[in-house]
């Protein structure tokens, strides 16, 4: 009995085999039918997902404003620290002490992309790019200033 059990499954796992071997099969027959992309040849044209997640930006206008109020949410969320808010004061036209953003630093070696950062924004400040090619030399190339020189909050945004 152990061993009409044991070459029945020989069998069963033979004829397995040929039914998951059999698309490739037909690919191989049919070379004309292209299923795979062939990366660096297509960046060009290359379609990422809409979903895709590739890295942290913040978005600017044209005036080089961002919505970016230095609330911390975004850093608080973080499970890794990957973004981490420094703050300046700046003096209101009342005289009064406003704390504002100075730079926003996004350490991309850390992220996990894992999207919690842009959910606990409450002003929709950060988003994720579509950006996969982050390959460098030196580490300290993955540390990014989000915030562009000189930007300031739009008007209208608290």
């Amino acid at each position: 009995m152990g061993v009409i059990r044991y070459l029945r499954d020989i069998w069963r796992g033979a004829v397995s085999l040929a039914r998951g071997m059999r698309r490739t099969l037909y690919y191989f027959l049919r070379p004309k039918e292209i299923i795979t992309q062939q990366y660096p040849d297509n960046r060009l044209t290359l379609n990422l997902p809409e979903r895709f997640k590739g890295e942290v930006v913040m978005p600017h206008n044209e005036n080089n404003e961002h919505r970016c109020t230095g609330c911390q949410a975004c850093e608080l969320a973080c499970p890794n620290g990957s973004l981490k808010v420094i703050y300046k004061y700046e003096i209101t036209a009342e005289g009064k002490k406003k704390k504002a953003i100075d730079k926003l630093v996004y350490h991309l070696e850390l992220c996990t992309m894992c999207n919690l950062c842009i959910e606990a924004c409450p002003s929709d400040a950060i988003k994720m790019a579509q950006t996969f090619e982050h390959s460098v030399f030196d580490r300290s190339q993955l540390i990014k200033i989000l915030n562009k020189p000189g930007s300031k909050i739009m008007e209208g945004v608290e």
